[in-house]
């Protein structure tokens, strides 16, 4: 067997993988029922890029081999506040599965179920409060997760959407605070 060569060590090794659930699937055949395991993997790189999959296979440690590789395929960039929290507070659904994110102050800390917190750990949110709604399924929250955080949008997104200056979006969120203070 070829040793992978020291990039693609260095390479892997820059992602934190969280695994969310293992669960034993049955198949019912002729002879009785074939056992095979499924896996739930939510990988980052704590800056802001995170992706989840899943993988089955006859053992775990093979499951949970596929859905790690499946996971770093299909990573998506996340816009983070200050690299610690969200823009703004946002909902997500999935299937049953209802969730709420609001951004947090510095110190907070992760408000968050299992499945929700191993999303915000590997994508390096440290602050954040958050609500899951309907569903307790492992996967359904990660997707709903996922969901909300894909409707996160940046300033900078949002000007460059409206052929605006950064400083005039958030300028006049200042302006509202000053007129509401007086």
């Amino acid at each position: 067997m070829a040793r992978p060569n020291p990039k693609e060590r260095e390479k892997e090794s820059e992602f934190i993988e969280k695994l969310v659930t293992i669960r034993r699937v049955a198949k019912v055949v002729k002879g009785g029922r074939r056992f095979s395991f499924s896996a739930v993997v939510v990988v980052g790189d704590g800056k802001g890029r995170v992706g989840y999959a899943t993988g089955k296979a006859r053992e775990v440690p093979d499951a949970v081999t596929k859905a790690t590789q499946a996971a770093k395929r299909n990573l998506m960039r996340i816009p983070l506040k200050e690299g610690r929290t969200l823009h703004h507070d946002v909902n997500g659904r999935a299937g049953a599965g209802r969730v709420i994110l609001r951004a947090a102050p510095a110190g907070t800390g992760i408000i968050a179920g299992g499945p929700m917190r191993a999303v915000f750990e590997v994508l390096g949110i440290h602050d954040v409060v958050s609500k899951s709604q309907g569903t307790n399924n492992p996967l359904n929250m990660v997707r709903a997760t996922l969901d909300a955080l894909s409707r996160m949008s940046s300033p900078r997104q949002i000007a460059a959407k409206r052929s605006k200056k950064v400083s005039e979006i958030l300028g006049r969120r200042e302006e509202a605070g000053e007129v509401a203070n007086a």
